[in-house]
């Protein structure tokens, strides 16, 4: 291949494809045919990996935050045979490790989303550490199981939970993030870690700089893979483009720079001479995990047996308390006189007014009603009925 292509116009290829263009794209800019590009981009992707299998190991890295992009290979999940899906065709998710706070892509793993990818991403993972992390994903199912058989149980490993639901309903349309509270649960899984700290918002940042960077991952385009090896190939180069060339503006930067695995940062011609030259390396194997030094308060126990640290958990008990003494009595209040008794009404419904005194005051008598004593004859002006004649 490098026989083939001159070194401007394997530069210019390379430059197209860790832009984020497709293979018709980087033909049109660069006016190599689309079936060279295809085939040097297999090749240098390939290379990739080795590299990154090279610099990737013996990491003293200590705080991780670990997520899935999806994606797929030539056809959607459903429409997808028995016999397609094993051959790697369908959904093909990136697992990936991001190291904090510097950003480095410690490994990665294309596959299905499933126990298998998980248990393999997560061993790659541990055989490239040497200091025992402090783990964050999301709410997969297949992640405790993974890092349990991994790491064993003394790992510090939280879980940040999405919950995709409205009014108790579902919600489907992902493609905007609701508010991070309450729609986000955090649970702890093994070991303390520092649940209030945990968060998989750098990683999930970072899969929008992966989709950018690798154009087959983004969403609704026509530039999909159509073989597995080529997307595997396509992500190894990305992520290892960005781990060695590409300047994070936080931390100004490049992540192999900020997590030590170089010393300066890496422009794209060599890059290109690591890759055309790389031999094949494979994955490192696992090594004795060191105890990492916690952030909070802790003191080191002798022989490195790890470090004996303050856990939030029960409060300490609290002095007792006197109780408070108890309320005054009331003084007692002296009952009230009882009002007079009202004289009996019906004793002087009958009485006339001559036979009461003049100096006595007279009292209606309001229940005592009677009806009116009927006329036996009553005047009128008009007469009613007329005369008999």
């Amino acid at each position: 291949m490098a026989n083939v292509l001159p070194a401007e116009k394997r530069l210019a290829v390379l430059a197209a494809l860790v832009d984020g263009n497709s293979e018709r794209a980087a033909e049109r800019m660069t006016g190599v045919e689309r079936k060279t590009i295809r085939r040097f981009a297999l090749r240098v992707g390939t290379a990739a990996q080795s590299l990154h299998n090279t610099m990737a190991r013996d990491l003293a890295l200590s705080l991780i935050e670990s997520d899935e992009v999806w994606s797929f290979v030539k056809k959607k999940q459903s429409r997808v045979t028995p016999a397609e899906h094993a051959a790697g065709l369908g959904e093909a998710y990136a697992f990936t490790a991001l190291a904090m706070p510097s950003r480095y892509v410690v490994t990665w793993h294309v596959g299905k989303r499933d126990e298998t990818s998980a248990a393999a991403f997560v061993a790659d993972l541990r055989a490239r550490l040497v200091v025992m992390p402090s783990l964050t994903s999301d709410g997969f199912t297949a992640y405790p199981g993974a890092i349990g058989a991994s790491f064993g149980p003394g790992v510090d490993y939280g879980q940040v939970i999405k919950n995709y639901t409205r009014g108790g309903q579902r919600d489907d349309d992902h493609r905007y993030e609701p508010p991070r509270s309450p729609f986000l649960t955090k649970r702890v899984v093994f070991g303390a870690p520092n649940i209030d700290a945990a968060t998989t918002a750098h990683v999930e940042r970072h899969n929008g700089t992966l989709r950018h960077h690798i154009g087959r991952m983004r969403r609704l385009v026509c530039a999909f893979s159509k073989a597995p090896e080529h997307h595997r190939a396509a992500v190894a180069l990305g992520l290892t483009h960005y781990n060695l060339c590409h300047i994070v503006s936080t931390i100004r930067v490049t992540p192999a720079v900020a997590a030590g695995v170089t010393r300066h940062v890496w422009d794209l011609a060599e890059l290109l001479d690591a890759l055309l030259s790389v031999p094949e390396t494979p994955a490192p194997s696992a090594k004795p995990l060191a105890p990492r030094k916690p952030e909070g308060t802790a003191r080191e126990l002798p022989g490195n047996r790890g470090f004996l640290r303050v856990v939030q958990g029960g409060a300490a008990p609290s002095p007792p308390v006197a109780p408070a003494p108890p309320p005054p009595a009331p003084e007692p209040v002296a009952p009230a006189p009882p009002p007079p008794a009202p004289e009996p009404v019906a004793a002087l419904a009958h009485v006339e007014p001559s036979a009461l005194a003049a100096d006595q005051p007279r009292q209606l008598d309001l229940l005592s009603w009677r009806p009116k004593p009927r006329i036996p004859q009553q005047l009128t002006l008009f007469d009613i009925d007329p005369p008999r004649k």
